[in-house]
């Protein structure tokens, strides 16, 4: 609202809107961040703690999964909804560091506001962070080491190192093995590289038993049992049939009236149907199928048929299962059964349907050159699975990011001290305030090393200064080695990353930083009024009808 020449208030914004402005908006925005921040913090690295959600439900999550603890968080904030989202896109693009990434982005801001406090513009400071941006990417690619995209050893210590952070960490070698096998199955070698996709491996959980007996099946697990009774539960040498079209007789959809006036025309009616599955199930028959996996549904008289022809068969399998299937049994996915032929089938060594905890599932194992396969996780409770699956997701997205660029770097803060001690000297070319921005900047980075130390007990001011002095002294790779407690040269401990993650931490972290700097107006519309309720009858009643 702003007053006019006579005196005269005039309404611009609505009524009920709220606008904060300058200084205040920053310092709301910036504050809103670094709460978000703060409340993973504490989950970073080895020895962080696990975060206990329990959503509107009741329902229980227990996880030091950065993505995880912000989605089940329900976060109002605006700009820190903006912190959910640089996980987010940290998840989506690498798959891991979404905890560092959603940490730096606080420091970035908590720095910058005491340059705020100093008079520095926050365009100038936005400068800064960005010229900082590019000098810590170009110098991760100056440090990062080359390695084979196929070397067992390197990705599987980095799998490692993705777990060593979760519940599951004292499993993480075993795990970390079942990751690298899947990714090294389902890549493939193109003109650039290799690529492997992440949907390519099947991730099934059922608590039950414990994590050590969660295994890679070269082939799929369906999470639904064979359709019918009579049909064999375990088929070798199976040919596969991948339809994707009901095995049932469409009922007329327009007005049709069929007219029967007598029983034989009635039986004649249903002889007809019947007559028509049986058809179809011949025509399964004759390709030489053995198995019929269908995405759509399957007729009780069509179940009786091929229960007839040992056929099994299973029914409403998920599109995205059928689109996995199609790669690791090499079938082809046929939507009109008159075009089924011998050629469309896919080969498994073996289906079977087995009983897993409470339920049946069915497997479809032993496929030649399998480019889908599924890890089928179990665990001691409902918790376990779940947090083992999310830690798993995490291992086979840095197996991927290695596959995919071949380049690692060590863990354990060092390569954000490094870039933090480059960034210094880089600062001292710089002009005027800028210059401050970058210190700033290098400073945010050591935040890494410092939560580390923090969450292991140990003190954070005499392992920076440790650090640092190291660093400065030539080596690249001293870190936090949060086991013991000291610093150590990170590659020796095998706690290896892969470089794709870290460079987009500081893209993510970098970008919604700036992003909140720049806003200095808030303006927030007025909340939406409740409709009115009904009013109450002379029993307390609603009146109205229903």
């Amino acid at each position: 609202m702003s007053v006019g020449l006579a005196g005269t208030p005039i309404l611009i914004l609505k009524e009920g809107s709220s606008r904060s402005r300058g200084r205040e908006a920053q310092h709301a925005n910036i504050l809103a961040a670094r709460i978000v921040a703060e409340a993973v913090k504490s989950s970073l690295g080895p020895k962080g703690m696990d975060k206990m959600l329990v959503d509107s439900f009741g329902d229980v999550t227990i996880t030091s999964d950065g993505r995880t603890i912000l989605d089940e968080m329900d976060i109002q904030h605006p700009a820190a909804k903006m912190m959910v989202e640089v996980s987010k896109t940290q998840d989506n693009e690498a798959g891991d560091g979404t905890t560092t990434a959603v940490v730096i982005a606080g420091e970035l801001l908590s720095n910058a506001e005491e340059l705020i406090e100093k008079n520095i513009h926050p365009t100038i400071i936005i400068d800064g962070y960005k010229k900082a941006a590019e000098k810590a990417l170009e110098t991760l690619e100056k440090i990062a080491i080359t390695v084979n995209p196929l070397s067992k050893e390197e990705i599987k210590k980095a799998a490692m190192t993705s777990m060593a952070s979760k519940l599951v960490a004292e499993h993480r070698e075993y795990l970390a093995e079942l990751a690298v096998q899947a990714i090294l199955q389902v890549a493939e070698k193109t003109e650039t590289g290799y690529k492997a996709d992440i949907d390519d491996v099947k991730v099934e959980k059922k608590p039950g038993e414990s994590i050590t007996d969660t295994k890679l099946i070269n082939g799929i697990v369906l999470d639904k049992e064979i359709v019918h009774p009579g049909m064999p539960k375990r088929v070798e040498n199976a040919k596969i049939a991948l339809l994707n079209c009901p095995l049932e007789i469409e009922k007329t959809e327009f007005d049709a009236k069929i007219n029967i006036d007598s029983p034989e025309q009635m039986e004649a009616f249903l002889k007809q149907e019947e007559e028509m599955l049986k058809e179809m199930v011949e025509k399964i028959s004759m390709t030489g199928a053995n198995v019929v996996l269908c995405q759509k549904g399957i007729d009780d008289m069509a179940q009786h048929f091929m229960a007839r022809k040992q056929i099994l068969a299973v029914r409403r399998v998920k599109k995205s299962d059928m689109e996995k299937l199609a790669k690791a049994t090499g079938g082809k996915i046929v939507t009109n059964l008159d075009d089924l032929t011998a050629a469309d089938l896919g080969y498994a060594q073996t289906v079977e349907e087995r009983k897993i905890g409470e339920d049946k599932m069915t497997f479809i194992e032993g496929c030649k050159h399998p480019k889908s396969v599924t890890i089928l996780i179990r665990g001691g409770t409902e918790r376990t699975v779940d947090e083992a699956e999310r830690s798993l997701h995490d291992a086979l997205c840095v197996v991927r990011d290695i596959v995919e660029e071949p380049k690692i770097l060590a863990g354990g803060g060092a390569p954000e001290t490094e870039i933090a001690r480059i960034l210094r000297e880089y600062a001292e070319t710089l002009p005027g305030r800028e210059q401050l921005a970058v210190q700033k900047y290098a400073e945010a980075l050591e935040i890494v090393p410092e939560t580390l130390s923090e969450n292991a007990g140990l003190d954070p001011i005499d392992i920076l200064s440790e650090l640092r002095a190291l660093h400065e002294k030539g080596n690249t790779w001293a870190g936090v080695e949060v086991h013991d407690g000291k610093v150590k040269n990170m590659l020796e401990a095998n706690v290896l990353e892969p470089l794709s993650v870290k460079k987009q931490i500081i893209k993510s972290a970098t970008e919604a930083a700036t992003m909140i700097l720049k806003i200095d107006d808030i303006i927030a519309a007025g909340k939406m009024k409740a409709p009115p309720t009904p009013p109450k009858g002379p029993e307390g009643e609603t009146s109205g009808e229903f």
